[in-house]
């Protein structure tokens, strides 16, 4: 494998993580709940994976509920508020992951009722759309932070306030967000989403975190782990690497944001010269390291394949939905069209992105989109791409 460039698929674990890990897999490998010195031990590494991941998001750390991903957390957090309601209303934007969306899918099969706002040209929602989707009965608001697949930063200090405003719980995903400022207070939030495999940690490992005084209801019953909340024997080697690549990461995010950044504008400047190519998702407000262009008159799956040949590994869009043959739900809500979601192209770099993983882009894509426009039968003009 040459240039890995699908870091928002997932990430490898870090060396320090997984050095971090081993003692827990093999020596220390007591079960949290029981109470004789192996337990007591894995007990106390549990509290301190914790302590440290809620000294970074600022919280207390029995706010912090582990999980096994992010989608188990997002269920957690939006059935678990619905449940716990006498409110049958939600609002969520068009251009969330599917973990949500589907969530909300099934809740309205369920009685509830769920707004689903638009979003601008640049995937932005707006907050004053927020306020005007607040009805009398509406029980939870859950907006992305930021978009998995166009990199855009969502206004979440502004929707908080207006959230809080209201008395409102308001739920985030963080997954992509392991660079930004995870500061709850800050942000305004009441749950947070955030996925260890997205930030050099180990697959299966998740949290959500839950403001005191959120009530939520469990979707996981059995021996009342994780505050009564999320049962089942906690997953400890993970749960000590997720707090570890947690750490590293917003230790390094100021240099490292700035690095990917570099990396990030050089690869869109390249993109950008190739005919009837354009960017997707905000210009500024927008992930360190995420790129998403649509080019036209090409399909973006056969690009993929291409670029794999060259060693090249990027996406279409989320791993999650990957095998689907729907265009992107995230791409159409800008207002574009099914040809310019099916010829869109993603690359999310990361910490082992150097500057010669982005000319191997610059270098073979222009020829690979030539050579397969020469057989396509499609002839899109940019200046129609906007509904």
């Amino acid at each position: 494998m040459k240039s890995y460039l699908d870091y928002a698929a997932l990430t490898p674990i870090d060396p320090e993580v997984e050095k971090e890990m081993k003692k827990y897999n093999s020596i220390s490998y007591g079960n949290p709940g029981s109470m004789h010195d192996a337990g007591l031990a894995a007990k106390d590494a549990l509290d301190s994976a914790r302590e440290k991941i809620a000294k970074i998001l600022n919280c207390s750390p029995n706010e912090i509920i582990f999980a096994s991903g992010g989608t188990e957390s997002i269920n957690l957090a939006i059935k678990g508020i619905a449940f716990a309601s006498s409110g049958r209303h939600i609002i969520t934007s068009k251009i969330e992951h599917h973990a949500v969306l589907h969530t909300c899918e099934y809740l309205e099969k369920n009685g509830f009722d769920v707004t689903y706002l638009n979003v601008d040209k640049y995937g932005l929602v707006n907050p004053k759309d927020v306020e005007k989707a607040i009805r009398d009965d509406t029980i939870l608001i859950t907006i992305m932070y930021a978009n998995n697949e166009i990199g855009t930063i969502e206004p979440m200090e502004e929707i908080g306030r207006i959230a809080k405003k209201h008395s409102i719980p308001f739920h985030t995903d963080a997954c992509q967000a392991g660079l930004l400022d995870l500061d709850v207070k800050k942000l305004n939030v009441d749950l947070m989403t955030l996925n260890s495999s997205k930030i050099y940690g180990p697959k299966g490992v998740g949290l959500l975190y839950k403001r005191k005084g959120i009530v939520i209801e469990p979707i996981v019953h059995g021996g009342g782990q994780e505050f009564g909340l999320r049962s089942g024997t906690e997953n400890l080697p993970g749960i000590v690497g997720f707090a570890k690549a947690l750490e590293l990461m917003q230790k390094n995010k100021s240099k490292e944001s700035k690095r990917l950044i570099a990396l990030r504008d050089k690869l869109i400047k390249g993109l950008l010269k190739i005919p009837k190519a354009f960017l997707n998702g905000h210009p500024a407000k927008r992930l360190a390291n995420n790129v998403n262009v649509s080019i036209l008159d090409i399909e973006g799956e056969a690009v993929l394949l291409h670029l794999n040949e060259k060693g090249i590994c990027a996406s279409t869009g989320s791993a999650c939905t990957a095998k689907s043959l729907e265009p992107s739900h995230v791409i159409t809500s800008l207002g574009l069209p099914y040809e310019a979601a099916h010829g869109s192209l993603r690359f999310s770099l990361g910490k082992y992105t150097t500057g010669k993983d982005i000319d191997a882009v610059l270098k073979y894509l222009p020829e690979i989109v030539k050579n397969l426009r020469l057989l396509s039968p499609v002839r899109l003009k940019k200046e129609d791409m906007r509904r």
